[in-house]
């Protein structure tokens, strides 16, 4: 399940509820995904922390979203695995390779 894009109740940073909302598995354990919150609202300042996914792009067709996306690496939540709605697609092998630079560069200590 590594890589693809489903659909989940992601927590809000501070645990007081949670939305409904596509989300990329980072990890997948035998009882919880390590998930990175994906959001529709994109905005001119980027960083380091996202990955922007642009509709208009061929390496888009695969994730099953319907707008441009950004992948926040920064928003980071582990939950069950019973709590997937639905798998909505996969992260390009081009995406998945831009991920892989910026989150080894982000968790270095």
């Amino acid at each position: 399940m590594k890589g693809k894009i489903v659909l989940i109740p992601f927590p809000f940073t501070d645990l007081t509820s949670a939305k409904l909302r596509p989300a990329l598995v980072l990890y997948q354990g035998k009882y919880d995904l390590i998930l990175a919150f994906i959001s529709s609202q994109t905005t001119v300042q980027r960083t380091e922390c996202e990955i922007y996914l642009q509709k208009d792009t061929p390496e888009f067709l695969s994730s099953g979203l319907k707008m441009d996306s950004v992948i926040r690496l920064d928003k980071i939540a582990t939950v069950l695995n019973d709590l997937v709605i639905a798998e909505l697609g996969e992260l390009d092998i081009s995406y998945r390779n831009e991920l892989n630079r910026k989150i080894s560069s982000l968790l270095q200590l």
